[in-house]
């Protein structure tokens, strides 16, 4: 009888830890993440043991870059269970963007706890994906004299193709295009297209043509990932590379008329910049009155550098 009604008593606890839990996943969603953390700091003052809400206060802190709280929670959840993987990982993580905020002196203290977390992490499970891409994104963005290396992120993302074939080659793409070898970073971001081919696959490679100052062929590429994903972000993207580089000018504006009529707020960027972007390619063509005409809507929309400066170049046309 008396263990019958201990059970009884935590059931009610075990009810409201759930119910924190999802709601808390809900505002994490609805991107509310300031309420969130007030409502699991009270309940984990309530249950200071519970690790999942716990990790999720952590979790909160970390969507506002409080990377202190974030820090002190995560870590936590380490003492708790030094034998989660995902617990190191996020501890680590969350250190290693501490560390972009301080000092350098401050940073190399930091560092080292990032490498042994991860380290860990990687350790405790063989098949822990995103810590493998933490690792190789560590050792190429750190310098030599603290521990960068170039052969430590291949050994990652060797690691990260033998578990999946589409995040190796993108691995590899990163490395490459890091090291500054865009021939290699191509082939690498081609196989991931190949063999995954999903919307970050051709944006990977859009990117880099972009930074390579090739825009005939991001162009060709938006278009391949246009033709199987069908996104009206794609037309967008095909029409700010027109109107940046002054080429197929009429592909884009076409490309920029189809992104207005579509647009909803989940393609992201907002639809002022289709409107700069079109004033632009009316300005390479010499039409001042259509320029004017599109800067203008795009003002009346939102008072930006970008779209001022525009309309000054456009009324000395």
């Amino acid at each position: 009888m008396k263990h019958y009604f201990l059970v009884l008593l935590c059931v009610p606890m075990l009810l409201m830890s759930q119910t924190t839990a999802e709601t808390a996943k809900q505002l994490f969603d609805s991107k509310q993440y300031s309420k969130a953390e007030s409502i699991l700091k009270a309940a984990v003052a309530k249950s200071p043991n519970d690790r999942q809400l716990i990790e999720l206060l952590g979790d909160a802190y970390g969507y506002q870059e409080k990377w202190d709280g974030a820090i002190e929670n995560y870590e936590k959840l380490v003492k708790m269970d030094d034998y989660s993987a995902n617990y190191h990982y996020k501890y680590g993580g969350a250190k290693g963007m501490k560390a972009l905020e301080v000092s350098k002196f401050r940073a190399l203290g930091l560092i080292g706890d990032v490498k042994r977390s991860f380290n860990r992490a990687a350790e405790l499970d063989p098949t822990h994906i995103d810590v493998r891409w933490a690792m190789v994104e560590l050792y190429m963005q750190l310098p030599g004299i603290i521990g960068g290396s170039y052969k430590k992120s291949m050994k990652y993302a060797n690691e990260l193709e033998n578990l999946s074939k589409v995040d190796g080659y993108l691995a590899k793409g990163y490395i490459y295009e890091y090291d500054d070898e865009p021939e290699l970073a191509e082939e690498y971001y081609k196989k991931a297209i190949e063999v995954g081919g999903s919307v970050t696959c051709y944006d990977k490679l859009t990117s880099l043509y972009e930074k390579e100052k090739k825009p005939l062929k991001a162009i060709e590429n938006m278009e391949n990932s246009h033709k199987k994903h069908q996104r009206n972000a794609m037309h967008y993207q095909i029409g700010k590379v027109a109107a940046d580089y002054n080429i197929q000018l009429e592909k884009g504006e076409k490309c920029l008329y189809t992104y207005i009529t579509n647009y909803t707020a989940k393609d992201g960027v907002p639809v002022c910049w289709a409107y700069y972007r079109l004033a632009q390619i009316f300005t390479h063509r010499g039409d001042k009155q259509k320029a004017l005409e599109w800067i203008n809507k795009a003002l009346a929309e939102e008072k930006l550098d970008p779209f001022t400066e525009h309309k000054d170049k456009v009324l000395k046309m």
